[in-house]
């Protein structure tokens, strides 16, 4: 299953935030707890280079807590600032705030000796679509200033939103990037909602779903709805095995796959198949050797072709 989605405003978005960046100090980026490498928009590491950063593992409460551990050692030997949070419940904004002022300290101070006593501080907000910034900043400024929506693509333009006399957020739209290098990372984000649906197919995205948690996790699977399978079964099959465990038929007694596979993705976003984690730093690492591997053999291909080329033309 081949995925892809970078619709027009988010070009425009990365321009604006491109030009944006200077006027901040601290940039907050969110991502999903259940795929933290995934949900990172690697494009965002080079924009907020000379930063403080603060990585929020945004929905904790769906992920696998010791899981969310292993992430967080993992970002932190980075480099980034990591705080573990639940945005819709409120978690956490104080220790926001705080490390905030903390990565900030040295510079306030320095600005105060020169007789500058009001220092706010800016932080831009960002993240990959549906993650949950809105509901983030609605519940760390205390009332409803951004929209939220269970839907990617909710904010469409950036706003400032003032906190208090000295600290300004920055709230910018949900943006991706323009090819995802793995598909398996394309996967991951459909499989969260961090991709329309409307440019899915549910079974096939379910499908994909049953084949990953198979490998990684199938007591979800079969403890939920019930239901037997070994791990060489084929997905299309637990899928059926899905609708006929709730009821799900058309008319000719046909199983309704396709509310079987609805049912299955929104009952995985919701948390009702139990925490989960879909990935571990160990399996970033083999992806990317993977990818090396590619890349290597693409760069022999290509110098191969260019050697066979001169020699023809020498020829």
């Amino acid at each position: 299953m081949q995925i892809q989605w970078y619709p027009g405003h988010m070009t425009k978005t990365r321009r604006m935030m491109e030009e944006t960046i200077s006027l901040v100090d601290i940039v907050i980026e969110l991502v999903d707890a259940r795929i933290p490498y995934s949900s990172k928009n690697p494009d965002l590491d080079e924009l907020a280079k000379n930063k403080h950063r603060i990585l929020l593992l945004n929905k904790s409460d769906l992920a696998d807590p010791i899981a969310t551990e292993v992430w967080k050692q993992y970002f932190q030997e980075k480099g980034f600032a990591v705080i573990e949070m639940n945005a819709v419940k409120g978690t956490a904004m104080a220790e926001v705030t705080n490390t905030a002022r903390a990565l900030m300290q040295e510079k306030i101070e320095k600005l105060r000796a020169r007789g500058r006593l009001n220092v706010p501080i800016r932080a831009m907000i960002v993240g990959i679509p549906n993650v949950g910034k809105s509901t983030f900043i609605n519940q760390y400024v205390g009332k409803t200033t951004a929209k939220t929506g269970d839907k990617p693509g909710v904010t469409r333009g950036k706003q400032w939103i003032k906190l208090k006399k000295d600290f300004e957020l920055l709230d910018t739209p949900g943006i991706l990037w323009p090819k995802f290098e793995d598909q398996k990372v394309g996967l991951k984000l459909a499989f969260t909602g961090a991709i329309n649906d409307d440019i899915l197919d549910a079974q096939t995205l379910a499908t994909a779903f049953i084949n990953h948690m198979m490998v990684v996790q199938p007591d979800c699977i079969r403890n939920r709805y019930h239901i037997a399978f070994d791990t060489i079964a084929e997905p299309h099959d637990v899928l059926c095995q899905i609708a006929q465990a709730r009821g799900f038929k058309l008319k000719g007694n046909e199983l309704d796959l396709e509310r079987a596979a609805n049912v299955l993705l929104d009952e995985f976003r919701g948390g009702k198949l139990g925490r989960l984690t879909l990935e571990l730093p160990e399996d970033i690492m083999e992806m990317l050797a993977e990818k090396e591997i590619r890349e290597r053999e693409k760069n022999q291909a290509d110098q191969a072709r260019r050697a066979a080329f001169q020699k023809r033309n020498r020829g």
